[in-house]
């Protein structure tokens, strides 16, 4: 009796360490309280301890204490990462510690165009949610046209100092690559006439067409006659919504190229790569004169008397269309 009852007593003691075993096991390996996708932050220098405090007041985990003693005996000694992380539906505290470790941080996008101007940028990046803090609006022409990752609670200095580094990071490459005897001897006036280009066509293979026009105007001392000068001190480059005016045409200010020669005090837009790299390398080309051709491009001259018969075609175009 007392041989059954101590055989009895051990196998006991095996039952009760083999549940507990697999009790420590599963609370490791086994589902969390992830109920369905969820993302996590990390914040940046935040300590395991912080986080898996974190985790469980999130209800992702069942006890943060319990977390941190599987993970220092069944986890590798990889830092955490700060950052976004989407964990899966069930995941397992080994999962959510391999996530946290070596997972992809979850990236957002904020993109802008060629030819947005700063004011717009600044709107665009006020009104992204995710980002925080306040910023001005930026210098126009300090950033370069591309999309830009962010991660959320990034703060939108941040973001714009990535816009802007870009910017100066391409000119620094692109101005030493440029043609002899372009029309201009700095990288602001590139800057600035890359901004006419832009505003001036949305065809791309038009660029640098555009381009040796207007360096062929700035060489002669010709007026510009860009309408979008005439646009952007009204709005600050958004759109005008209406037909220019001739009071307007006739403004003397800064930006005006139908009322003073040379070039604007400063760009009237963001310019793309390919605009700044038409102005750094613009087509030879005889042209002066543009006018739209009802194609979406344009029609180019030599000559005024050309020119003039361009836009007297533009203009039947146009009165078919009912536009006059």
């Amino acid at each position: 009796m007392k041989k059954t009852g101590a055989l009895g007593f051990g196998a006991l003691v095996a039952l009760a360490l083999l549940v507990g075993a697999a009790w420590f096991l599963s609370g490791w390996w086994g589902s969390s309280g992830v109920e369905e996708d969820t993302n996590f932050i990390v914040p940046s220098g935040a300590s395991l301890t912080s986080v898996a405090d974190k985790l469980e007041e999130e209800g992702l985990i069942d006890s943060a204490e319990g977390f941190l003693l599987r993970a220092k005996i069944f986890g590798s000694g990889d830092p955490i990462k700060a950052g976004e992380f989407q964990l899966p539906a069930g995941a397992s505290p080994s999962r959510i510690l391999g996530t946290l470790q070596s997972g992809q941080v979850i990236r957002r996008f904020v993109t802008v165009p060629e030819g947005l101007p700063s004011i717009m940028v600044y709107e665009r990046l006020m009104a992204e949610d995710l980002l925080t803090g306040e910023i001005p609006v930026p210098v126009e022409g300090s950033v370069l046209p591309d999309s830009y990752d962010f991660e959320r609670g990034e703060t939108r200095a941040a973001v714009l100092a990535r816009m802007q580094a870009a910017m100066q990071n391409y000119l620094a490459e692109a101005w030493p690559k440029r043609a002899k005897d372009i029309a201009v001897d700095n990288v602001k006036d590139a800057v600035i006439l890359a901004s006419i280009v832009e505003k001036e066509t949305g065809v791309a293979r038009e660029r640098r067409m555009v381009a040796g026009l207007y360096s062929n105007r700035v060489k002669d001392g010709m007026l510009l006659q860009a309408d979008p000068t005439i646009i952007y001190p009204i709005t600050k480059g958004k759109p005008l919504g209406r037909r220019i005016r001739q009071s307007e045409i006739a403004a003397i200010n800064d930006y005006n190229t139908y009322s003073m020669v040379g070039l604007p005090k400063g760009p009237i837009t963001n310019p793309g790569r390919e605009s700044i790299a038409a102005v750094l390398n613009p087509a030879d080309t005889d042209a002066r004169y543009m006018v739209a051709d009802g194609t979406g491009g344009h029609a180019f001259a030599r000559t005024l008397d050309e020119h003039n018969r361009n836009v007297a075609k533009w203009f039947e175009i146009r009165r078919k269309r009912g536009e006059m």
